[in-house]
């Protein structure tokens, strides 16, 4: 019904490699996470009784949706993005419309084709999610509801990145404002409820957020009402909501296709009426000849300097990554306008918890960045390999350094405006006063005296984690040909590594802030932590540096994490030296950013795989 474009995803995906290790890695995940939130609710040290069983379940229920929500959300959308993005990268989009596929079967076909494997994983979490109610705490129709709420997400948010794909031409526009659009519409349906009471206060806004956020109607499935819902349940709402937008965004996707595509084709000069009369009665001389030669195969314009790295110069000079930039950082103005509309409103509001403000504001602003940034770092090699530049480029007499820092530091510079934000939102917590607890009546003076260090600390951080993402997008991209892969193992990572923090704080400020009880679960996540990072650095050429980087990383991130929260003890008088933490992640980070460049600026044939080593057979 799909057409062939589905039919070749259907029987492929289940041939790839790493289909069942997919498979295992998330029942493996849920495993782990049952072991840590059971250690760290009740541990193993007592028999539980009935009604710390059935917590329990509704406890780890919780968890796992909403991790599920999240993970769901922000894969869906990147791969359907990145699948159509591929296809344009690599001219292949274009014979795509030149064959008798209708356009529904292009765009439909893409779409759950990139999200099959996505809705696999779901349907093996089903089982997993169905035997907590053996535990108790939850019923069969709220296990439903959050099948149902996981599966619209998916398809919604694959929608929007397949419709932004079909839209822009370049693979970072197209990641970067499919996750922009979809971070502005969790804003604005959250901003349903504080603004709709404003417009109507006789409305149940609560139920219309409810019907609109995917986070408010999974909590909605997570907390139901004591007695029967009235009317229709959100989560039930949520899904014909969720079906209609998908059935509009498809819609305008399938109405625009051939529309936008082809896109920036060149334009062919052609000569003027008089200079092609001259031409042909043989009028002009020799030199007038050489003269319209070369004026017909000279690029139109002004002829401009380049730099004597053209690396850097084609980064920072020209449109590399498509046309209409601005589009791209005003979206992300956009949210973070809204993002720190939240943050300063909790900053603000009376009663609030100042030990964990700051955190309102830098930590999404700060994630946001750091994936806006690792894209831009993957695609700038992958969209050279896709269009056929890459090879042409190391070919040239342009060296490793100028190759490797051009492209780097172009990144940098293309990507300040999010690397900005982040600083500055750090010196305005800072003046705050929300990142060093000062007792009430402290002057303005003492309060930056208090602030200064951890500014320095949060700023050094933020800085080390910027450049560790440019430099895993270059050093991934380089070493895996496979445009998709590539960008999924450096989006991924970066992702699970916030992800990852934010879980393990969540854990331990459930438990009260003890560590002494869940030390096992936590070796649990610092091993897969470091088993992952080993194989997204080492990929098929491992060295010893790539493989102490993946160690020292999870367990410098976790003992900031354990810091801060046991330490520091967020949200009273007391307070840890943020120097140490700060150290600790620079030393570690950095070591890794080190190694993941160092061969490419000195071995750069062998750590792309192209050259031997001599040892080697």
């Amino acid at each position: 019904m799909l057409g062939p474009i589905f039919s070749r995803e259907l029987v492929t995906v289940p041939r790839r490699s790493g289909h069942f290790a997919q498979r295992m890695a998330i029942v493996g995940m849920l495993g782990i996470l049952g072991i840590t939130t059971w250690q760290a609710t009740i541990g193993f040290s007592r028999d539980a009784t009935l009604g710390e069983t059935a917590n329990f379940g509704l406890l780890l229920f919780q968890i796992v949706a909403f991790v599920q929500l999240l993970l769901t959300l922000f894969f869906a959308t990147l791969s359907a993005a990145s699948a159509v993005s591929q296809e344009k990268d690599r001219r292949t989009f274009v014979l795509l419309l030149l064959t008798d596929m209708r356009d529904y079967e292009i765009v439909l076909g893409k779409l759950v084709g990139a999200l099959l494997p996505v809705l696999i994983l779901l349907f093996v979490s089903a089982p997993v999610l169905s035997m907590l109610l053996l535990l108790g705490g939850i019923s069969p129709e709220q296990v439903l509801q959050a099948e149902l709420v996981l599966l619209a997400s998916a398809t919604v948010a694959g929608s929007l990145g397949g419709l932004v794909a079909l839209w822009r031409e370049k693979t970072y526009q197209a990641l970067a404002l499919s996750v922009l659009f979809l971070v502005l519409y969790v804003c604005l349906s959250q901003g349903v409820g504080t603004v709709g009471p404003l417009v109507a206060s006789d409305t149940d806004w609560s139920s219309v957020q409810a019907w609109l956020d995917p986070f408010v109607a999974m909590q909605s499935v997570l907390e139901p009402p004591t007695g029967e819902w009235q009317g229709i349940a959100p989560a039930y709402g949520f899904v014909l909501v969720m079906v209609v937008l998908c059935a509009a965004l498809n819609g305008v996707g399938i109405w625009k296709l051939r529309k936008w595509n082809p896109s920036g084709e060149p334009i062919m000069q052609r000569e003027g009426a008089e200079e092609a009369i001259r031409s042909a009665a043989g009028e002009a001389d020799e030199n007038e000849e050489a003269e319209k030669r070369a004026k017909a195969h000279a690029a139109p314009g002004e002829v401009r300097a380049v730099w004597p790295n053209p690396i850097l110069w084609r980064e920072v000079r020209t449109l590399a990554y498509g046309r209409r930039p601005m589009l791209v950082k005003l979206a992300f103005g956009i949210v973070l306008t809204l993002i720190l509309y939240f943050a300063i409103s909790e900053l603000n509001r009376p009663g609030g918890r100042p030990g964990f403000a700051a955190a309102y504001g830098l930590v999404p602003v700060a994630v946001l960045s750091l994936l806006l940034v690792a894209a831009q770092a993957v695609t700038s090699i992958t969209s050279e390999r896709d269009g056929g530049a890459l090879d042409v480029l190391l070919v040239t007499d342009v060296s490793p350094k100028e190759f490797v820092f051009g492209k780097l530091l172009g990144v940098l510079y293309n990507t300040k405006e999010y690397i900005i934000p982040p600083l500055l939102l750090a010196v305005f917590y800072a003046v705050r006063g929300a990142l060093a607890r000062t007792p009430p009546g402290t002057s303005s003076g003492e309060v930056l005296a208090a602030n200064a260090g951890p500014l320095v600390a949060v700023s050094g951080a933020i800085v080390v984690l910027f450049g560790f993402a440019v430099a895993l997008g270059l050093h991934v991209s380089l070493r895996i040909s496979q445009s998709r892969l590539a960008i999924a193992h450096t989006l991924g990572t970066v992702f699970f590594l916030s992800v990852g923090t934010l879980l393990s704080i969540y854990l331990i400020v459930i438990n009260g802030g003890s560590f002494s009880n869940q030390w096992f679960s936590f070796i649990s996540f610092l091993v897969v932590g470091v088993g992952g990072l080993l194989y997204v650095l080492n990929a098929d050429r491992p060295s010893p540096a790539l493989t102490l980087a993946s160690v020292v990383c999870p367990l410098a991130m976790f003992y900031c994490v354990v810091n801060v929260l046991i330490g520091g003890k967020p949200g009273t008088d007391e307070s840890a030296d943020p120097l140490i933490p700060f150290l600790m992640l620079g030393a570690a980070f950095g070591f890794t950013i080190y190694a993941m460049l160092f061969p490419l600026v000195t071995e750069f044939d062998v750590s792309l795989g192209r050259t031997a080593q001599p040892n080697e057979g």
